[in-house]
């Protein structure tokens, strides 16, 4: 008889807090959307603490009762991670793990952590690489098991003052590397984007805040069965296909990573190469998901990133997805919230012809086609 032996699922407690005085509904905003990264990252949610922490400590952020109150919660529902959704400081990541005795990690480590379960190409390989070691870079100093989870691989048993200095001397000679690579990847991508215009394909990138139903566009548009999964970053590899325009085969869409709020810069940074493809695109489809409360706060996010990188004065189209899941007075209330969205569902292929026209009659003010 053969025994299976299954790791368990790690058991995360949700840690929300906000320091600015926000709404009761910006902290349940990012409670969903935090269970939304955990569900992603294959862990299991046991239980959530909400605070507003008016002065963070540069210590351990939260004060010392707090503290207690979280350690004790955290050990009655049998958690083994403690996930907070803002950014920790190394100090702070490692004096909350001493006080609780149980690991910590911050937005940017969980958002880490999915790309690293998601990247398939050896660029976005290489891309998840980047963003997780100028992650640990700052991490070093006594963070021996920090190594160990970000698959470093690099002196696991915290290190001497030699060890260490060595440790951030190879760490760094990678990150250079990397770069190097990366550099082939935008040359060649800028080379790829050079045959496009010679041969006048014109270029639709597909964006949008992540999980709101990117890919499932794609596929419906051209016909193609790009991965499509209910998760937060589905997709990090960019994907091409073409498609008719005008009774010609010359329009090529470009699938890309999902966007989120407040995505850390140094994610921005790593992922510049494949960014790239929607700074240089003749024309953005903007696709939001109109059927969740959080709408708003998506378009704001996407729209904040593309300002980023430099991609915000694109011609656009507004896709209002998800409608196949809302009653005719939630998408009339849509209709009227974004009067110059297109109202589709990606999944049933509702509404394809009028955005098609609508991409094309953009394209046409811009100058684009004729």
């Amino acid at each position: 008889m053969t025994i299976s032996l299954r790791k368990p699922t790690p058991k995360a407690f949700l840690v929300i807090l906000e320091s600015h005085r926000e709404s009761k509904a910006f902290l349940d905003e990012s409670l969903a959307e935090m269970k939304e990264l955990v569900f992603s990252a294959g862990r299991t949610c046991v239980g959530e603490l909400l605070a507003h922490v008016p002065h963070p400590s540069a210590s351990h952020f939260v004060r010392e009762g707090k503290l207690t109150e979280l350690s004790d919660r955290a050990r009655k529902a049998a958690a083994n991670v403690l996930i907070f959704n803002v950014d920790l400081t190394p100090v702070q990541t490692r004096n909350i793990e001493a006080f609780t005795k149980i690991r910590v990690m911050d937005r940017t480590e969980l958002i880490l952590d999915i790309f690293g379960k998601r990247a398939q190409s050896s660029e976005g390989k290489l891309q998840v690489e980047l963003a997780r070691l100028n992650y640990l870079l700052p991490r070093l100093v006594g963070l021996g098991t920090v190594l160990s989870r970000l698959g470093g691989g690099i002196g696991t048993r915290g290190p001497g003052e030699p060890e260490l200095e060595w440790d951030r001397r190879k760490i760094r000679r990678r990150i250079e590397q990397v770069k190097v690579e990366l550099e082939r990847v935008k040359k060649h991508r800028r080379l790829l984007r050079e045959g496009r215009k010679k041969k006048n394909f014109i270029t639709a990138a597909i964006v949008g805040y992540t999980n709101a139903g990117k890919s499932t566009l794609l596929n419906a548009l051209t016909g193609t069965r790009a991965y499509v999964a209910d998760k937060m970053f589905a997709t990090l590899d960019p994907k091409t296909r073409l498609q008719t325009l005008n009774g010609q085969k010359n329009l090529l869409f470009v699938d890309t990573v999902g966007f989120l709020r407040d995505l850390p810069h140094g994610l921005i940074e790593a992922f510049h190469a494949t960014l790239e493809e929607v700074a240089e695109a003749d024309v953005l489809i903007h696709v939001l998901d109109v059927s969740g409360p959080r709408a708003g706060e998506c378009k704001r996010a996407v729209e904040k990133v593309l300002q980023e990188i430099q991609a915000s004065a694109k011609p656009a189209v507004l896709a209002l997805n998800k409608t196949d899941v809302m009653s005719e007075e939630e998408k009339a209330r849509a209709a009227a919230n974004w009067p110059e969205g297109v109202l589709i569902s990606a999944q049933k292929g509702q509404g394809l012809e009028a955005l098609m026209k609508r991409i094309a009659a953009v394209l046409q003010s811009a100058g684009v086609t004729e």
